[in-house]
């Protein structure tokens, strides 16, 4: 940032102190971001499409707050490399561009430390042991990720979209019981499930019936074995992903009770396998099916997988934040500094896509004119547009 104002030969020092003490409220800036995302998608759109992951900042420093040894997402599959960095947790709301079934970018609304708790040394106390235990049940990701949703919610609703629906894709790290069983009114999620999870239906009512009420009845197929059954037929949507719309056949199952859930009801959603060829000649290959849970049991099929493959999107906004403006390069140790300069990257970063959308549909006519191949006139206009600004 201070290279882009072309202060990199003055002194720093200023700047680098604005992120000292309370001096910035992250959360009053994310706020007017958060606003005018919901606002420019329009009144009429019944939903609020979310999404939430996490993110690895890679760091060298050993004194710097908030770091510690963590597992390596680029390592093989079959070592698990560690890797000295932060954690942290972002929350993107989709900024749609052509309606509800069109391309979407993700704007971040969120964007949280979540620093691993200190592990106790090997002779530790018993005292020390346990507050360890309850101080990491209390500050691990998913409960973290769970005071995130609490909190967009409570902000919604704040802003006046209190009755709007929030639809959050997540993948299985958020998956579980921690979030699902707590989640808040006027949230419905979308996560992935294990192909080999666990799964039952309600529990029959009975009458004059003694002791605890039972949560589950019998245990149904795996999601594996749906999917392979004959019985339960494909049925095909539509749903924009890749730069157009494209058929998906889709299996669902609802009325579903899983143990992380408890007595909420679930639908399971089974995403056939999608086939592709490298080349015209090349043999038929296919990607991996995709099992899906989803809290609501009356949202539309094709709105639901149209919502989870929004998620992509906030994978693109991590690399662009990272490599093209370089959120987790500041060289900052202290507490305060080291949350909020990261957070200060990512709100410019969605600031720079909200004005990059409002100069795209003011000057939609003049992209489209621009020079280019008989190819890429019939094209639309691809979202690596937002890159140039």
């Amino acid at each position: 940032m201070v290279t882009a104002s072309g202060a990199q030969f003055l002194d720093w020092s200023a700047t680098y102190r604005l992120f000292k003490g309370s001096r910035m409220n992250m959360s009053k800036i994310f706020g007017c971001i958060r606003k005018e995302v919901v606002l420019t998608n329009g009144w009429e759109h019944p939903y609020i499409y979310a999404h939430m992951d996490d993110t690895l900042l890679r760091k060298r420093g050993k004194k710097i707050f908030g770091t510690g040894w963590m597992r390596d997402p680029l390592g093989p599959p079959f070592s698990s490399n560690f890797v000295w960095g932060q954690r942290f947790i972002q929350v993107s709301l989709s900024l749609l561009e052509k309606g509800v079934f069109g391309p979407s970018r993700a704007i971040p609304v969120d964007f949280t430390h979540c620093p691993p708790v200190k592990k106790p040394t090997k002779g530790a106390d018993e005292q020390t042991t346990a507050t360890f235990l309850q101080q990491h049940k209390k500050e691990k990701m998913s409960a973290v990720g769970l005071q995130r949703i609490l909190s967009l919610r409570e902000d919604l609703n704040a802003d006046g979209f209190s009755n709007k629906k929030v639809v959050l894709s997540v993948d299985g790290s958020y998956t579980n019981e921690t979030v699902i069983k707590k989640l808040p009114a006027g949230v419905e999620l979308i996560g992935r499930i294990r192909k080999d999870a666990k799964l039952f239906s309600p529990a029959e009512v009975k009458i004059n019936q003694r002791g605890r009420k039972p949560y589950f009845g019998r245990e149904l197929p795996t999601p594996e074995q749906i999917r392979q059954s004959p019985e339960i037929p494909y049925q095909k949507i539509e749903a924009w992903a890749a730069g157009k719309k494209r058929v998906f056949e889709v299996k669902t199952l609802k009325n579903v009770r899983w143990r992380k859930s408890g007595e909420r009801n679930l639908m399971l959603v089974i995403i056939r396998p999608v086939s592709y060829r490298l080349t015209k000649s090349s043999k038929l290959l296919y990607r991996n099916p995709a099992y899906l849970i989803s809290t609501s049991q009356h949202i539309d099929i094709q709105l639901l997988v149209q919502a989870y493959i929004r998620r992509w999107e906030i994978e693109v906004g991590f690399r662009d934040q990272k490599t093209l403006i370089g959120c987790g390069q500041a060289q900052v140790r202290e507490k305060t500094a080291v949350e909020k300069v990261p957070q200060f990257i990512s709100a410019c970063y969605a600031m720079i896509l909200l004005a990059a959308h409002k100069s795209n549909e003011k000057n939609r006519s003049n992209f489209q004119e621009l020079n280019g191949t008989k190819t890429q006139k019939e094209k639309e206009l691809p979202q690596e547009i937002y890159s140039i600004v």
